[in-house]
């Protein structure tokens, strides 16, 4: 069959799977709220078969990322508030219109895509520099967000170093809270922190969410490779004292980075 007509098929599918008498008793009672947090999993894992280029698992993962788009277009269908080919009709639309010098034959406009999310915006009420960055985005990526656009509007660092400098301003402002143990003010000093590496990324040209998925693999490669050296022996890293478990990081770290 072609994408149409597949499409169509996933569309009955969902019908089905949603009918009040006949669907899957699961199914049917999910609502917006219910499912909302599944199409988060699905695009994070579709990021990983990407990253993995994992290109047998990337399909799969894309349909059930599309699956998330279906079901919140049924749901709302049902309501009676919008449809699928409302969802297909909207993207299209704007495509088009954010893409003139591909579909209206006008010169290229590097600005315009931003001139149109803003006029976007603010048919929607959203006004402000940081209107439309979504509350519920992942904190690292809302906080790559917001900085980039308070840079647009020149509110920003000028280098790296300085973000650095502001890194180190905030981390001396955490030690200062520490021997109070005030835990509120702790975490707001320490989301500055967090926000200022976002920003030290941003500056460098990075993306954060990768900087730490990196971090995250390097750290699960070391403890796991830890793990397998003590296995050996038949102990297991609760077994180490924390000089112990400190000097067989390092080996590790040393394993690693020059394997034989």
């Amino acid at each position: 069959m072609n994408a149409a007509e597949e499409l169509d098929r996933l569309l009955s599918i969902m019908i089905r799977l949603r009918d009040p008498q006949t669907g899957c008793p699961w199914d049917r009672v999910q609502t917006h709220e219910t499912i909302a947090p599944f199409a988060i999993e699905e695009a994070y894992e579709v990021m990983d078969a990407i990253a993995r280029e994992d290109w047998q698992a990337l399909p799969d993962e894309l349909g059930d990322l599309l699956l998330q788009v279906i079901y919140q277009a049924r749901i709302a269908e049902e309501a009676g508030r919008f449809n699928f080919a409302d969802v297909a009709r909207q993207i299209s639309d704007k495509m088009i219109r954010r893409h003139p010098h591909v579909f209206a034959d006008q010169e290229l406009d590097s600005d315009l895509w931003e001139r149109n999310k803003q006029a976007e915006r603010a048919a929607k009420s959203e006004y402000g520099v940081l209107a439309g960055v979504a509350p519920a985005l992942p904190a690292l990526i809302r906080a790559e967000k917001l900085g980039k656009r308070a840079a647009r509007v020149g509110f920003d660092w000028d280098t790296p170093e300085q973000v650095l400098e502001k890194i180190n301003e905030e981390l001396a402002e955490v030690r200062a809270e520490l021997p109070l143990g005030d835990k509120s003010r702790l975490e707001d000093e320490v989301g500055d922190v967090l926000f200022t590496v976002a920003s030290l990324a941003r500056k460098l040209g990075l993306d954060p969410e990768a900087c730490l998925r990196q971090g995250n693999a390097k750290f699960t490669r070391r403890i796991e490779a830890m793990e397998a050296i003590l296995a050996e022996t038949g102990s297991t890293l609760s077994d180490l004292d924390l000089a112990a478990q400190e000097a067989l990081w390092r080996e590790v770290k040393i394993r690693l980075a020059f394997p034989l």
